[in-house]
């Protein structure tokens, strides 16, 4: 059993919601800034996000990986 499952609360400051994904922080640290959002001082290398923030976080990270696409194009 996972700590989602067992009642993690969300990372985001000011945010008290009961968590429902996991993601790794280096995967969020741009998607971060770029959604505005800032996480709680953390111990460990997960990020947990409730239902709301994982949307936010979900759209800027698609919008990340099409920049990288952008980039290094596949011929």
């Amino acid at each position: 059993m996972g700590k989602v499952k067992k009642g993690q609360i969300c990372s985001i400051n000011n945010c008290a919601s009961l968590a429902v994904r996991s993601l790794s922080q280096t995967k969020l640290k741009t998607a971060l800034t770029d959604s505005g959002l800032k996480l709680k001082t953390l111990r460990g290398n997960r990020v947990y996000l409730c239902e709301k923030h994982y949307k936010i976080l979900k759209k800027a990270m698609k919008k990340e990986r099409k920049i990288e696409k952008w980039r290094y194009p596949t011929f």
